[in-house]
């Protein structure tokens, strides 16, 4: 890996599905910036990272969050608890590190699995609006965003519209968590630290920005959840050197 001190470097964890969408948001042009695709033969490249990002995909394997129940409605025909337990080990050294981390759809669900919460396994089973894409397009909903939260400081916003293409969604939040943004059948949008003023940067959104950013260009939200993120990453860049 070829960076300097004036690079930025985002680890963004390898995913199955559109992987190319992450650096394309994440980078936007941005020559400073370099991207670096996190798997498991390349794990120490983490500690050169100074951002972190992980990725939607398919479902994380039941197990993880306690639960031996695999046939539950739209589950995958085969799980990747490689990955699981990559993301895991990538999330848990990140925190030791003080790197910032965004993470998106399954990536905020490995959080709070990482951390002790649960997953609801279907949402439309457990009563919730379908969240799923249909025909490849994803759905659009507004957000409601808490005004005490880190992501309300973020946008400075009491309201958002994100793009959804899930089944699955929080149920029991991680203690050392709490949801910042809601959807309107009550599914967590969005969670962060409780103490969040006195950690690094770490945010997860069950939505897609990196590619919601395609439809919807000047959404504030997503916009400013990415320029907060590359500005804590330059910060982490700049105490490093």
């Amino acid at each position: 890996m070829d960076s300097t001190q004036s690079t930025i470097v985002i680890g963004i964890t390898e995913t199955e599905t559109s992987y190319d969408n992450y650096p394309l948001w994440i980078k936007d042009n941005d020559p400073a910036i370099e991207i670096v695709k996190l798997m498991p033969k390349n794990f120490d490249d983490l500690v050169q990272c100074s951002g972190i990002v992980l990725s939607g995909g398919i479902d994380v394997h039941p197990r993880f969050y306690n639960s031996n129940r695999i046939n539950y409605p739209n589950h995958p025909q085969t799980f990747n608890e490689d990955r699981d337990e990559f993301e895991i080990k990538v999330f848990q050294e990140s925190q030791k590190l003080g790197l910032p981390l965004l993470a998106i759809c399954r990536g905020m669900q490995i959080v709070n699995v990482s951390m002790g919460g649960t997953l609801i396994q279907d949402l439309e089973e457990n009563k919730k609006s379908d969240h799923r894409k249909h025909d490849n397009v994803d759905g659009i909903h507004d957000i409601t965003i808490d005004q005490g939260s880190f992501l309300y400081s973020i946008c400075n916003s009491g309201t958002g519209t994100i793009n959804s293409a899930h089944h699955q969604g929080l149920d029991a939040i991680a203690s050392e968590l709490r949801v910042s943004a809601w959807s309107h059948d009550g599914v967590a949008e969005a969670i962060e630290r409780k103490e969040w003023r006195k950690h690094p940067f770490c945010l997860g959104v069950q939505g897609h920005p990196e590619r919601f950013v395609k439809v919807q260009p000047n959404n504030i939200l997503i916009n400013n959840i990415r320029l907060q993120f590359i500005e804590a990453a330059k910060n982490y860049t700049l105490c490093k050197s």
